[in-house]
Formats: C-alpha cells, structure tokens, sequence
C-alpha cells in the first residue's frame, strides 16, 4: 500500500484527486484542507507528516489569484515560496517524495515554440515569480521531488475559465474574450489522473516535467468551443490583450512541451477538445 499526502483537497485539483481516489485502491489517501494543514506553518506540516509514515505529499496549496497577487506580494511569497520550501524540508526530515504543481507562468511567453522543461525562465508578475522561488527553494532542499508544471487548469471544481464562461452565458448575451494569448487548456482530472499513474509507477526521475492537454489554443476558440458544447447562444467577440487591460501581465504565449512526461509514463495525452467534452458531461 502506497501512503499518500494530498493539500488542499478543497480547490480545484484536490477534488480531482479525491474523485478519482476510488480508482486507486492501492494507495492510501489523506486529504487535508489549508485549514487542516497550513503549508506555511513548520509544526503544523511535522504534524501532518507524523501521523502516517507517507509515501508522496502532492502539493495543491497555492496562491492563484494572478491578479491580486500584484498587490498581495507578502501572501502570494509566503503560499507558492515559503510554504513550498517549509513543505520540502519537513519531507525531507521524514523522508517523503513531494510532488509539487507549478505553472507556465514561471516563463515570459515570448517564445513561438513549446516549452521545453530546461528553457530559461523569466516571470512577468509576481504569482509567476513566487511560483518560480517555490519551485527553486524545493530543488535546493529535496532530491526526491517531481514539479509539475501546466498550464490553464480548468474543472468542474472550484473557480476557472470553464465556469466563469457558463455562468457569463447565463448572464449575458455577449462577451468579448482575448484572442491573442495562446496556451493548451488542461483539465485538472487528467493532471490528477497523470501524477496517479506517476506514483504507481514508483519512478524515480526526479526533477520537473511539463504536462498540459494537447493542442494550442487562444483563450477566444477555448470559450468558443465551450459556448459551441454547451448550446450557448451567447455572441461572442475576439478582442485584443490591450482591449482587456488587467494588474498582471499574462505570457501571450503558453504552450508547455510535454513530450518528457509522456515517455517518462508511456503516456498518451488527451487533446484538450476531448477532455473538455467530458469536463462539460461531467457538471
């Protein structure tokens, strides 16, 4: 039996795990909300940790809010960086594998291919710099680590793109949408489902490994999609980044290389219309 960690089980993510932890019955789930475990307290994580002898922490708890964290510097540093190296030094003392998830926003989108896992980073705000100093703060603690970034999470949990496009549909009759940032959309049930399969396998190429779906999109033809299998009649118009002027600047361009997870595990990775077609039966 494999003896698992999971933060945050309330975002997002967490509840992709806890879904599909009957799938799973040789691992041993513990799930802990940022109430029960607080990344950025020592005693609380040693408390945490203590209980069971685990395997794998999978680190959930972040600060996400990429708009707010422009003026919220102190929490975004203290979550995504702080919390991140606490975290890996007491998996360090107990000897737990920690598997940490990370963003594209740790890269300045100036590129025009894929992101290869080894490509220089520059952060543009300081969600992707906090993000950034957790990610390094683990490698200079740990060696038994996977980071894991993705890019443009979505679920039918908790807040994202998916459910803010279906309840704008409901509540208005046009939008306009950016169609100049491009990324692939990930569903957070397919990353679970990946970091599942990456435990079972007990590998240990430790290090960091992009995973997103497959396909590259603007945000305007994810939200077209979404409104098109949904049976929305909702008027939807392509804007400009400069016509939706927000805190923090987004990489215009967000596209993760993926090919390293999927040799890793043998993986063959969804395109993101397949995956949205099932996020969207699933709510």
């Amino acid at each position: 039996m494999t003896h698992v960690l999971v933060t945050a089980k309330d975002g997002q993510l967490g509840q992709c795990f806890q879904s599909l932890a009957v799938k799973h019955p040789n691992i041993q789930f513990v799930f802990k909300s940022s109430s029960d475990l607080d990344i950025t307290n020592t005693a609380n994580i040693e408390d945490a940790l203590k209980d069971h002898t685990f395997d794998y922490c999978i680190n959930c708890a972040a600060y996400t809010a990429v708009d707010k964290a422009e003026e919220a510097i102190e929490l975004a540093d203290k979550v995504n960086h702080i919390g991140a190296k606490l975290l890996a030094e007491s998996c360090k003392k107990f000897n737990v594998t920690l598997i940490h998830v990370s963003t594209d926003f740790v890269f300045d989108g100036k590129a025009t291919v894929p992101y290869l896992e080894d490509d220089i980073t520059n952060p543009l705000g300081v969600y992707g710099k906090t993000k950034l100093a957790g990610e390094q703060a683990i490698s200079n603690v740990l060696e038994n680590y996977f980071i894991i970034r993705t890019s443009w999470l979505y679920s039918e949990y908790g807040n994202n793109f998916l459910k803010t496009m279906l309840r704008l549909s409901k509540e208005r009759n046009e939008i306009g949408v950016v169609g100049d940032q491009v990324g692939s959309p990930t569903y957070a049930r397919d990353l679970a489902d990946m970091i599942l399969r990456l435990i079972e396998s007990k590998n240990t190429s430790y290090g960091v490994y992009h995973y997103s779906n497959k396909g590259v999109v603007s945000w305007y033809d994810f939200a077209k999609e979404i409104f098109k299998l949904s049976d929305s009649s909702i008027t939807l118009n392509k804007i400009e980044t400069k016509d939706y002027p927000t805190p923090a600047v987004r990489p215009k361009y967000s596209v993760l290389h993926t090919e390293r997870i999927s040799k890793l595990l043998d993986l063959k990775i969804p395109n993101w219309k397949v995956s949205l077609t099932q996020a969207i039966s699933n709510l």
